[in-house]
């Protein structure tokens, strides 16, 4: 990464391109050239923090750009997401490539931070039943149990959370709308926690 030039450094840089001579030399310069360099300067730090924040996981400045394009907030994010949240969002949104499959959803999940396994049903059939074993019937083909951790815990961290943000959060709302809205049409999920 480049190293970063101060309003000095962009001043003496400023001196180096002026003409040679005794006028263009002196202290009133010397301060002009520092007063003009501290633009060079701003400009300088706000498009090197450009190439981070055309990062969606690491944007900042550029959040709500990056959320705009991909149709953030919706009724699934929840009422204030942090930082750490919205950053994740925007990244699963970018990295979705839709699918009805159970590692698709596995994967969604876990680019909204929450590690999930997902359980399938079949109905009874001869051949197939063994003694004690759960008989589901023909309805629960299309059901999907999903299954998550009691408690998944966002916690602050430093140069991933901004000033603002709760130092906990929790919750699986994001997780449940989400995975409603991706769902194939016809499953039914069943959201099961801490099992």
């Amino acid at each position: 990464m480049a190293t970063e030039i101060g309003q000095e450094e962009h001043a003496a840089a400023l001196q180096a391109l002026l003409p040679r001579g005794p006028v263009w030399q002196g202290p009133v310069l010397a301060r002009v050239c520092l007063g003009l360099a501290a633009p060079f300067s701003r400009l300088r730090a706000r498009a090197l923090a450009l190439l981070v924040d055309a990062f969606p996981p690491t944007a900042l400045q550029l959040l709500p750009d990056w959320e705009e394009t991909v149709g953030l907030p919706d009724e699934c994010t929840g009422d204030t997401p942090n930082l750490q949240q919205r950053r994740a969002r925007v990244a699963a949104r970018l990295t979705a490539r839709g699918g009805q499959s159970v590692p698709y959803f596995v994967d969604v999940a876990a680019a909204l931070g929450f590690a999930i396994e997902v359980e399938e049903f079949s109905p009874a059939a001869a051949g197939r039943l063994v003694a004690g074993g759960a008989v589901y019937g023909e309805a629960w083909a299309s059901a999907w149990r999903i299954r998550a951790p009691a408690t998944t815990v966002t916690s602050f961290r430093a140069g991933q959370s901004q000033a603002g943000d709760p130092l906990r959060t929790w919750g699986y709302g994001a997780l449940e709308c989400s995975l409603r809205r991706i769902r194939p049409a016809h499953t039914v999920l069943i959201f099961a926690y801490g099992n």
